[in-house]
């Protein structure tokens, strides 16, 4: 919604004072929390943010008497109002409620939240009216990665953040960048060089990441009532590659509400796994969220654990298999199948239930949900890879492991955990083993499972799982002499064709780039090609996994891996996009000429 204002240049100078109070808010948490001691008295910050808070209120009633149509500026700020009565009810009955000795500290908290509230639906609300200005929705997007990039390795920065020393500028931007790119690379230990609130931070920037600002943006307008306009439904369709208009709402509804509900069901069904190893985990509250931050990475397809050996310690574990493995394949699947999917359950259900309970019913029932060719197409490619990348990882361990094989040699190999690599190499990052120790062959299937990756609109990586179906139609379709390339007995349309010819090659490209760069800033390394290769597939696939080279990376080599994985989540052809977005389509053509290929 966009409310008109009379007063235009009056609304620029709130807009500017909005973002300086914002900043001032940040500053003033970041000097109470941030270091092992408050850089400003207590009671000065404390004021500060009591003045802020006069400040947000002001702005909101000059904007009220500002507003063209009140009922608009209501319609869009309702929030405010139980806001400010419950901040109003805590700070009056602070006394009663938590006695004097802790009433003032109760204050401060409830102020405190309000800040941080208003912060957080003032960067919504902005990141949603970007992405719909009529500009580059695509810009904006890569925008709120950059920033969210930045503000996490500031944070990061942060002594409270380090366990034991402080984390240096390139460490902490690469890890930021690998939790927001949902990618898993570790230059440092995350469960031994993090503090709690590091760890917090990065889970936050994995789950930030995963589903992407401006789609918390859109949610939380959604749950604050406010319907989205045309511009911005348009501009939410583009980011979550949704193709009807009018179901918007609902898929952003269930983006937000599915995710959250996938998360908290594989948190609950793997809280009894860290047992199996003892000594890894100590108290209740350490266990709850060493599950928590675990079931978020999987899902969201980041592979960021908090042991130092990631999960090979629970190779033998069956959560493992039965709900890591079903949160990193639910993550890869993307939104739009799922949607679908879920759609076509719920349908079955009721008809279900209305045949059951209402025979008239049945004389006229309506057609039943159909499976999209996108969600055919994702299931069965997903589904091959899965298969094929186990078999190729069990055959080539077994003769071409030697006696070095980080799963086993021969009889002794396991199939769970050729499985486990098989289905994480295409999206998550957690690995069972040592990948170091795999063969080179079994490298290879990696990677190649690596460039790959996921499916598209979801939280993973690579050309995804539809630009390699319909690459490989296309060749079928040229070699049988047909004028269409057809899957399902679905024609592809030629610009579909050729955007999955330009983001194969544009990945082929980064890829080879990339790895040549790496291979000059890590002369001195003396690493070998193979493990270049695998360390920037990994990076641009955002998969994360490793064969143990990332820590002694140089800076320019971190610098690198940091502009592949940004890269690697928003994609080359999305890079392209934004800056070819003006660019108006010729409306000439040259006379053809026949030329000789292949």
């Amino acid at each position: 919604m966009q409310i008109q204002y009379r007063n235009k240049g009056l609304e620029k100078i709130l807009i500017g004072i909005n973002a300086v109070a914002t900043a001032m808010v940040a500053g003033t948490f970041i000097m109470l929390f941030g270091f092992g001691e408050p850089l400003l008295p207590e009671n000065i910050l404390y004021v500060a943010q009591i003045v802020l808070f006069f400040i947000f209120t002001a702005e909101k009633i000059v904007r009220r008497f500002n507003a063209v149509s009140k009922k608009d500026f209501w319609r869009e700020n309702w929030i405010e109002v139980p806001l400010l009565f419950v901040l109003a009810i805590v700070m009056v009955q602070a006394g009663r409620w938590f006695g004097k000795a802790d009433a003032e500290s109760a204050r401060h908290l409830a102020v405190g939240i309000y800040l941080v509230l208003e912060i957080v639906i003032k960067v919504c609300r902005t990141t949603v009216r970007l992405a719909a200005s009529g500009k580059n929705p695509t810009r904006t997007l890569i925008i709120s990665f950059v920033v969210l990039i930045l503000a996490g390795a500031g944070l990061l920065m942060l002594p409270k953040s380090a366990a034991d020393k402080n984390v240096s500028f390139v460490d902490a931007l690469f890890t930021s960048t690998s939790a927001a790119c949902v990618t898993g690379l570790t230059a440092k230990d995350t469960g031994n060089d993090f503090s709690f609130m590091g760890q917090v931070i990065i889970l936050s920037l994995i789950q930030l990441g995963g589903l992407g600002i401006v789609i918390f943006g859109a949610v939380f307008a959604l749950l604050l009532g406010q319907a989205l306009n045309v511009r911005e439904s348009v501009a939410m369709q583009d980011l979550l590659s949704e193709q009807t208009l009018g179901r918007i709402g609902n898929m952003i509804a269930f983006v937000f509400g599915g995710t959250i509900l996938i998360e908290a069901i594989g948190a609950i069904a793997m809280f009894n796994m860290w047992s199996s190893v003892p000594g890894r985990v100590m108290d209740l509250n350490q266990l709850w969220f060493c599950t928590i931050f675990h079931s978020i990475s999987a899902f969201c397809n980041a592979g960021f654990g908090l042991f130092s050996d990631n999960l090979v310690g629970y190779n033998r574990s069956w959560g493992v298999y039965a709900v890591i493995c079903p949160l990193i394949i639910l993550g890869g699947l993307g939104f739009g199948v799922l949607y679908n999917l879920g759609g076509i359950a719920t349908d079955r259900v009721n008809r279900f239930f209305k045949k059951l309970f209402k025979k008239r019913y049945r004389f006229s029932m309506q057609m039943p949900k159909r499976m999209y060719l996108q969600t055919k197409i994702v299931l069965l490619v997903t589904a091959s890879l899965i298969v094929f990348g186990t078999l190729g990882i069990l055959l080539f361990e077994h003769f071409a492991g030697g006696g070095n094989s980080g799963i086993g040699t021969g009889k002794n190999c396991s199939i769970g955990d050729a499985l486990f690599q098989s289905i994480t190499a295409r999206t998550a990052g957690f690995n069972t083993v040592d990948i170091g120790a795999l063969s080179a062959s079994s490298k290879f299937v990696l990677i190649l499972l690596m460039f790959i990756g996921g499916s598209p609109g979801g939280t993973a990586g690579g050309i995804k799982t539809v630009t390699l179906a319909v690459v490989i139609m296309a060749a079928l379709a040229t070699l049988r002499k047909r004028d269409e390339v057809e899957v399902f007995r679905r024609s592809i349309r030629l610009l579909i064709v050729r955007r999955a010819i330009t983001v194969t090659l544009l990945f082929i490209v980064v890829l080879f780039t990339a790895a040549l760069a790496l291979s000059i800033t890590e002369n001195k390394n003396q690493f070998t090609m193979m493990q270049i290769m695998f360390e920037t597939a990994s990076a641009l696939g955002t998969v994360g996994l490793s064969t143990g080279i990332t820590g002694s990376l140089t800076s320019a080599g971190k610098l690198i891996i940091i502009v592949v994985m940004l890269i690697g989540r928003l994609g080359p052809l999305t890079l392209l996009a934004s800056l070819t977005f003006n660019l108006k389509p010729a409306r000439y053509e040259y006379p053809e000429e026949p030329v000789i290929v292949g």
